[in-house]
């Protein structure tokens, strides 16, 4: 027997040609992305754990089991398991059928991908957020504000007591506008909340500016009742009174 006989073979199984090892070059730069993505999770109140698996799987671009995505991040089969749970209950991933299963038997096990449409996977982190976050916010803010009302109203001579009625009164109200806009936020489709901040973001600054301006300087019911026309207008229409108003404000600006 020759010696070329002794060495092993080479892996030419279905699963190791369709598995190979990632890039080391490119598998050092995903790993870099998603330790970073991590420590700037907790700013969007997504834990550590969660927002890494998120990134490595975004980098990666594949759909990876439970077992590739826990070696590639040193996870343990908890920590892993609960991180891609967790990423998947946020809207951040997605279970489908484990890839790379030529010629095996059986039925096919889970795999993990991320969810790639990013406007898609932002709504949900807003709405998820909302959720678990605005809303209980504000409910412990009007329970406390009745609270206050109620003590202001048995002890109506306390100054104290009125002042933080009224205080708590108008911090609600500010709380629920603000939630209500970040509410709006997963109500779009991904591609209408994409093309409205595309726009926004060729619109230079110095015109926002003014922009905001100048409604600052319209009474509130004359803005609301342009919103609410507008709103009521089909496509055709609003084409067709977009270019009205665009020629009348050019014919008074001169």
């Amino acid at each position: 027997m020759t010696a070329e006989a002794l060495k092993p073979a080479a892996d030419s199984s279905p699963d190791a040609l369709a598995d190979p090892s990632p890039n080391a070059s490119a598998e050092a730069i995903r790993l870099r992305l998603a330790d970073a993505w991590g420590e700037m999770g907790a700013a969007w109140g997504v834990a550590p754990a969660i927002a890494r698996v998120q990134a490595y799987l975004l980098a990666r671009q594949d759909a990876l089991t439970e077992r590739e995505v826990r070696e590639a991040l040193g996870l343990s089969h908890r920590a892993a398991s609960l991180a891609l749970a967790e990423a998947e209950a946020w809207g951040l991933v997605e279970r489908v059928s484990e890839p790379r299963r030529v010629g095996r038997r059986g039925p096919a096990g889970a795999a993990y991908q991320a969810v790639g449409d990013h406007w898609r996977w932002f709504g949900r982190v807003v709405a998820e957020r909302k959720l678990r976050e605005g809303d209980p916010i504000i409910d412990v803010l009007e329970r406390t504000a009745t609270e206050a009302r109620e003590a202001a109203a048995a002890h109506q001579a306390d100054r104290e007591l009125a002042g933080l009625r009224d205080w708590l009164s108008t911090f609600l109200v500010f709380v629920r506008l603000f939630d209500r806009a970040v509410g709006l936020v997963p109500r779009l489709e991904p591609r209408e909340l994409e093309r409205s901040l595309r726009l926004l973001g060729e619109v230079d600054d110095d015109t926002v500016m003014r922009l905001v301006t100048l409604l600052s300087g319209l009474p509130d019911q004359d803005v609301l009742d342009l919103v609410q026309s507008l709103s009521r207008l089909s496509p055709t229409a609003a084409r067709r009174a977009t270019k009205l108003m665009s020629g009348v404000v050019r014919t008074i600006s001169r």
